[in-house]
């Protein structure tokens, strides 16, 4: 560390408990006292240094002892020690830790050269612009000492000059200019192997790493830090730069920041040298408002680290939504795990923050309102599949749909919430509802008691158009649905079954093109004509599919009917005396319309597989799967 000796003198200051004393023999004629400590010195020393206090002085008589207060004194006793001594002409140092410390005290006593050539003045000032500005590490010291005085050394620019130093400093690559990496360091061959003695033609620096200089700027005092981080934003150094100091400051000051955070988190911080909540939270905002705008500047994980701490420090209402709007921004990175927010508040009943969850897909949908309509109705058409532009808006369909399967299971959740969350998500944003279909299935099973129009109402939110085949077997056997959906299901997976067929059949005609046409065959019958793109048969294909969309909305309609004749039955169930007979006489009826049977069954969600009451060989099973969808064909 560097330095610049004053004085020849040797140290003629004794101290006696909180009082100091100068040992020259002769009796002290002014006491000065410096907050806690009283100084016994002699007026003719001071006088000849500091033009305050010769005024001061001035005014008292010369046989009486004067004895003064100086409270104000910036750099407290410790700092006006050196003056005096200074004053003495005894022995003192100046370093970059009292350097700052020495300027106020001198400015505030008047130590300028009309009182002595070579005052303490001009040497704190010399020495802080050719010695302590030139170092990294030195500057940092004399910008840290400042932090019991800092207005005074704002007044003369003193954290002004550290401050742009810095900024330089770490916009400059150090390799050129030897800064505080470089003692790291060592020197390599061309090849990487370390040279003796660091003697070599071929010799070379490691270039170090940006984050050099994140370390040593984390000693820094909140305010000095906020102000050191703006003069590099002026300079203009890298938006990554600043987040990587800014994450760096916090997880060392805020203990705790992240859930799994490693044992580095609180490496800065000495054990039982925690802040207070109140510093906590202060810090906590102010690394917020100077993260930079720009997007993945920091990972999602950092961002709902802070999040979290943020509720349960209760910081101010701006700085949560901030949070939110920047978590929002790069949504496709969130995973599972961090969306599982604890609420922290007792006037939630849930287990985890919902409506959190739901602001933050909230910015993120509106950040992605730019996507042309012509993409969400390529979507729904089944096109544009793997578009990379829509590969972000689909991870957090499949992430919503994970979410909801995971907090489906709390009790307290209520219906509106879980659906109000399931349709914030767009449909373009789901290829499948399998996901969707899932969570719903979890909701139902832990909350049996709704009724038969909430499971309907909670079920309109998916579409039983994109559910898988898998999907589709499960939901038709699945009791907890309502009888309006799994009506559609059979609808939909019958057409996905015979969509499949027709495509084994193209992928067989085109595998063996000798062979006759299956499809052709097939269309003498008039289920479909041969698929050949620009033929007849093609056009046959397109003409089918919108007599099945005719079909399917016919279908739907005769739905509607059953349903307002099912309501009427039950009116007149409730009116007899037998309901039990009746409503069982009923049910053959309505099954019968149908021809579908079902059996006794166990549902498992998280599978999507069915179980039956009995064990059945491959034969069976494919024998059951025919019979069911030849009696749903017919009831078509």
């Amino acid at each position: 560390m560097a330095c610049e000796k004053l004085g020849s003198k040797p140290d003629g200051f004794e101290r006696r408990g909180q009082a100091w004393f100068c040992t020259s023999g002769l009796p002290s004629d002014i006491v000065i006292e410096v907050g806690a400590m009283s100084f016994h010195l002699h007026k003719f020393p001071l006088m000849s240094r500091s033009g305050k206090l010769a005024k001061i002085i001035a005014e008292y008589n010369e046989e009486e002892i004067c004895c003064l207060s100086l409270s104000d004194i910036p750099g407290g006793p410790e700092t006006f020690e050196l003056a005096a001594k200074f004053c003495y002409g005894m022995k003192l140092e100046i370093t970059p830790h009292n350097v700052a410390a020495l300027q106020c005290i001198t400015n505030y006593l008047e130590m300028t050269e009309e009182y002595g050539e070579g005052n303490l003045l001009t040497k704190a000032e010399g020495f802080l612009d050719q010695v302590v500005l030139r170092s990294w590490k030195d500057s940092v010291q004399a910008l840290q000492s400042c932090d019991g005085f800092i207005q005074k050394a704002e007044e003369l620019q003193i954290v002004r000059k550290c401050v742009d130093s810095l900024a330089m400093k770490a916009c400059t690559d150090p390799s050129l200019t030897g800064w505080p990496t470089q003692e790291h360091e060592g020197l390599h061959s061309p090849g990487g192997s370390i040279l003796w003695n660091g003697i070599s033609t071929g010799a070379r620096h490691r270039h170090p790493q940006s984050d050099w200089w994140y370390e040593d700027i984390a000693v820094l005092s909140l305010p000095l830090f906020k102000l050191l981080i703006s003069a590099m934003e002026e300079k203009g150094i890298r938006a990554d730069n600043i987040a990587g100091a800014l994450v760096y400051y916090a997880k060392k000051s805020i203990p705790g920041l992240t859930r799994r955070q490693a044992g580095n988190a609180n490496s800065g911080l000495p054990s039982g040298s925690a802040p207070s909540e109140f510093s906590q939270r202060e810090i906590l905002e102010t690394i917020e408002s100077l993260l930079p705008a720009q997007k993945n500047v920091v990972s999602s994980r950092f961002l709902f680290g802070l999040l979290r701490t943020a509720i349960i420090l209760s910081a101010s209402i701006s700085c949560r939504s901030n949070l939110e709007r920047r978590i929002g921004m790069q949504f496709e990175q969130v995973s599972l795990d961090d969306l599982l927010i604890p609420s922290y508040s007792y006037n939630v009943e849930t287990l985890y923050d919902i409506d959190c969850v739901q602001r933050i897909l909230q910015h993120c949908l509106h950040f992605d309102q730019q996507a042309p309509e012509a993409v969400q109705q390529g979507i729904e058409e089944g096109a544009f599949i793997a578009s990379p532009s829509l590969t972000p808006l689909t991870k957090i369909g499949k992430l919503v749909d994970a979410f909801l399967a995971e907090v489906a299971p709390d009790t307290n959740l209520k219906a509106d919430k879980f659906q109000s969350l399931a349709e914030s998500v767009p449909n373009y944003a789901r290829l499948y509802d399998d996901g969707l279909y899932r969570a719903i299935d979890v909701f139902l099973k832990a909350h049996p008691w709704l009724t038969e129009a909430e499971r309907e109402k909670l079920c309109s939110v998916m579409d039983c158009q994109k559910l898988t085949l898998e999907a589709c077997t499960h939901a038709a056997q699945n009791e907890r649905l309502p009888l309006r959906v799994v009506v559609q299901v059979l609808f939909f997976e019958q057409l996905q079954l015979r969509n499949a067929i027709a495509g084994s059949y193209i992928a067989a005609d085109t595998a063996d093109p000798a062979r006759p046409s299956r499809l052709s065959m097939l269309s003498d019958y008039g289920t479909l004509g041969p698929l050949v793109p620009g033929g007849d048969g093609w056009n046959g294909s397109v003409r089918e599919n919108q007599a099945l969309r005719m079909d399917m909305d016919t279908i739907k309609s005769k739905v509607n009917d059953l349903e307002r004749e099912c309501s009427a039955m039950r009116q007149a169930i409730q009116r007899i005396s037998k309901p039990k007979e009746a409503l069982s006489n009923w049910a053959c009826n309505f099954m019968s319309k149908f021809g579908c049977k079902f059996r006794s069954q166990v549902c498992d969600s998280q599978e999507r597989t069915v179980v039956s009451g009995q064990s059945l060989d491959g034969r069976s099973i494919q024998a059951t799967k025919r019979s069911r969808h030849r009696r749903s064909s017919s009831a078509i």
